[in-house]
């Protein structure tokens, strides 16, 4: 029985099948946690939410950007959709609307405490710790699963504020919440986050670094597994583990064995050019 982290598929259905074929994958026994991400760019956004959907409490998934993008497009129609996404088959099909139901209750961060194994999308500001950061996830997740779902969504968006404050209230503090979660890449030591850098981390903005790079990141009881950043590829340090290597652009698609830390990495062709 083992259970596998993989990184972000973006509707790369077929290389998400060849990667469980390489990894053994028995859904009898095994457990897949998804880091967020399952849809859009790719070419089977709707055949990944099928299959994952279908596989009950065998699989776990955390919201990625992608996947919070797809909500809004389908509760405001066409006010957020770009000419790069691949979102239209779920929306045509028969099943749609219960795919889409089923998505928005996902979590934004996943712990088990038995494997002391922490998953989210993106990343976390300074000033969370783990137990922190699972309630105010909680937070957002209550208003995802809630009477003002819509209105949220329609709030979403935006890079402001930029620091966090227990202080901050309604939508501000919702949104702040959501983009730790799934766009944070850089953030400085006071947890003032940088959201337009997605490049290499040698190329970051100065004064500003990795969200992991922080001290208190850097923890040796609890292990983090993330997604997200494609250009960072293949991360594994203090027991924080980046695991999008970039299926989508031709990299590959990444799945990390939570009981042992083994990695298996099927390379890929890739469907969008960086």
């Amino acid at each position: 029985m083992s259970t596998y982290a993989i990184g972000d598929i973006q509707g790369c259905y077929d290389e998400l099948q060849q990667l469980l074929e390489k990894i053994a994958f028995d859904p009898a026994r095994d457990t897949l946690w998804f880091t967020g991400d399952l849809v859009n760019r790719g070419p089977k956004s709707l055949e990944t939410l099928r299959f994952i959907k279908g596989l009950g409490e065998r699989a776990i998934t955390v919201l990625g950007n992608h996947d919070l993008h797809l909500l809004a497009v389908w509760q405001h129609k066409h006010k957020h959709f770009s000419s790069n996404d691949t979102l239209n088959p779920i929306f045509e099909a028969d099943d749609g609307e219960e795919l889409l139901e089923w998505l928005r209750q996902r979590p934004l961060m996943h712990y088990d405490a038995e494997l002391k194994w922490a998953m989210l999308h993106a990343g976390l500001p300074p000033q969370w710790g783990r137990k922190k950061a699972l309630k105010l996830a909680a937070e957002v997740e209550t208003v995802l699963r809630g009477k003002k779902f819509h209105e949220f969504l329609g709030h979403m968006y935006g890079n402001k504020p930029s620091r966090w404050s227990d202080n901050l209230e309604g939508w501000d503090r919702l949104r702040f919440i959501v983009n730790c979660f799934t766009r944070l890449r850089l953030c400085n030591e006071e947890g003032k986050l940088e959201l337009k850098h997605k490049g290499k981390v040698k190329d970051a903005p100065k004064g500003f670094r990795p969200w992991f790079e922080h001290e208190n990141r850097k923890s040796r009881k609890h292990r983090l597994v993330f997604g997200h950043w494609s250009a960072l590829g293949l991360y594994q340090e203090h027991n924080v583990n980046g695991i999008d290597t970039g299926c989508l652009w031709g990299g590959g698609l990444t799945a990390l064995r939570l009981e042992d830390g083994v990695v298996t990495t099927l390379e890929c062709e890739g469907v969008r050019k960086p």
